[in-house]
Formats: C-alpha cells, structure tokens, sequence
C-alpha cells in the first residue's frame, strides 16, 4: 500500500515538473522539418507559414529540408526525435497516409508515432504536361496517353509522395499504364518537364502556377472538385468527364510524448498564425487553402490521418504500385 502512495507521488511530482518546463517553451529555435525539396509545394507553404509562426511564439522557426523515400526519411527523423517540442514535422498526405500502403515496411507508423497538432491547409493537384503535349484537354490527353503509353512518362516529388500518388489515380481513372520517374522532389520533377524529359506532373498549384503564366508547361486539368481561384480557366477533371479527386493536405505532426502544454501552444500559435491576414492572402496566390476552423483541432488532425490511411489503402493497393 505503502508503496503504491509512493509510486502515486513520485508520478504526480514528475507530472508537474513536465507540466512546469513546457510553460516555459519555447525557450530557444524550433526546427520545422519539412520531408521534401526546397522549392517545392510543400516547401513553400512551410516557409510562409515558418516565418508568421516566429512571430507569434517570439522565437525563430528553421526550416530545414529532408528528402527522401517518398517524405519518409524526414518524417522519420521526427518519429526518433526528443518529444521536448523543439523538431517539429510539416507533414502531408503522403508521408502520414500514403506510406502506410505503399511502403511494403513503413520506417514508422503514422497513427502511434507521432503526436498530432494541428492540419494546416490542403493544396489541390493538377494535371501539367510539356509545352508542346499533343493535346489540351483532359480527354484529348487520354486518347494521345492511351495510344502512346510505352513511350511516356511522368514525374513526382518522390515515390510515395501526393505527386506520385495523384498521377497514378489519374492514370487509373484513364486506364494507362505510364513510366514513373520520382525525383527528390517537385522542384527537379517540374524543372524536367520544362525541359521536355518527362511528359506530365500532377503537382500543386502552388509549383505550377508561375510556369503555366510563362508558357513553361501546359495545364490540364484540376485534380479536385473545384477549380483553382489563381487559375479559374483551368476546368476540373470531373468537369471534363473524369471523376479524379487528389489534393495535398499539410499539417504539423510532433515526435509522440510531447507534452499536451506543448502540443496546444503550438496548435493556438499556428490557429493565430492562419488567422494573420497577410498570411490567408499569400497562401491564396499560391492557390493553397487554409482549412476551416472547425477543422484545426489536434484530435480533428488525430482521426483525420486514420481516416485517410483508410481512405487511400484501396486504390493504392488495386493500383499495384508498392515500394520497398
């Protein structure tokens, strides 16, 4: 008896003493770890979001890149890390549903490793081709892509990645069977189709917008329900008679046994952050939507992953495509 007060009181000491150092965070920098190249969409959605969110918490938050399998190996590297709230992950569809089937041996699990914070925004995909593609609608580009599948290919931010992904639900809706080429990503990915050694991307807004407006690449279609507000001419697939619906969805992930003082001060500095007006109207101009606040919760972002492991596991696995 004596001994279970003791292990009651040493367990309620410590519990303050957690309690009483994550009061005080942050005390020094916070490394924002974003799993994918510099330049790309996610990248870009970080740093914006990297930048407001020292401000409010009065301390400088680094970016810093790691790519590699598919956003894996920098979401990994948040899975190992300290949960004392200094590495935190921008994670996406990809490295936190995606992964979970396409892996054949996932570096960690989404659902147990990571301690949820807050989801950020969600980056609807397109379909780009090289400037001088044979076709400029949806339907043109099935017909050409059907004839021609042996001799074409596509890029992505990486296998596994919302790009990769994307492309093969497209390809899937059009019944082709199309070369991958991954790179370390979108960045390289779009800098190959510009120069005509890949044939399509299906990348975020975000990436393609600058290009499409120089007559770089060619769009497409939208990959989602609505059209792009940046791009309002652009016609979604499923106006074009395809029902295709991919997006990239971000948001911050901590290592698993942060404490929850921790975890809710980041989520109502980021809350704070999105609210910020400059920051709601660049994220607009790079065509990336900030989620709705009844969607901003941690135990929204908690069920939201499970749902969409669940949700992606069956086209991924009917689509054939696996990695090692």
């Amino acid at each position: 008896m004596l001994r279970n007060r003791t292990v009651a009181v040493v367990a309620a000491v410590l519990a303050v003493v957690g309690v009483a150092r994550a009061s005080n965070w942050p005390t020094r920098p916070i490394t924002m770890v974003v799993p994918f190249a510099a330049g790309g969409p996610t990248d870009v959605v970080g740093r914006i979001l990297a930048g407001r969110l020292g401000d409010v918490l009065n301390k400088q938050v680094i970016v810093v890149n790691v790519g590699g399998a598919g956003g894996m190996t920098g979401a990994d590297r948040i899975a190992r890390a300290a949960p004392d709230g200094y590495e935190v992950l921008l994670g996406t569809v990809g490295t936190q549903a995606y992964s979970q089937t396409l892996y054949k041996k996932p570096l960690y699990s989404a659902t147990k490793d990571f301690a949820p914070v807050v989801l950020v925004a969600e980056q609807p995909l397109m379909l780009v081709t090289r400037k001088d593609f044979p076709a400029s609608s949806l339907k043109e580009f099935a017909a050409y892509a059907k004839a021609n599948a042996a001799k074409l290919s596509f890029g992505s931010g990486g296998a596994g990645s919302a790009t990769h992904l994307g492309c093969v639900l497209l390809n899937s809706k059009l019944g082709i069977k199309v070369q991958h080429v991954p790179y370390r990503g979108s960045a390289p990915a779009l800098q190959d189709l510009m120069a005509g050694r890949i044939d399509y991307l299906c990348d975020a807004v975000s990436t393609e917008l600058s290009p499409i407006k120089a007559g770089s690449v060619k769009p497409i279609a939208m990959l989602t329900q609505r059209r792009s507000a940046v791009l309002p001419n652009v016609a979604t697939a499923k106006e074009q008679g395809f029902a295709v619906d991919a997006n990239n969805w971000i948001g911050l992930f901590f290592p698993r046994g942060t404490p929850d003082s921790i975890i809710h001060h980041l989520r109502d500095a980021t809350v704070a952050a999105m609210n910020t007006p400059a920051l709601r109207a660049r994220m607009e101009t790079i065509g990336t939507d900030l989620v709705a606040a009844d969607r901003t919760s941690s135990s929204y972002l908690q069920h939201y992953v499970a749902s969409e492991i669940k949700k992606w596991a069956t086209p991924i696995k009917e689509s054939g495509v696996t990695v090692d």
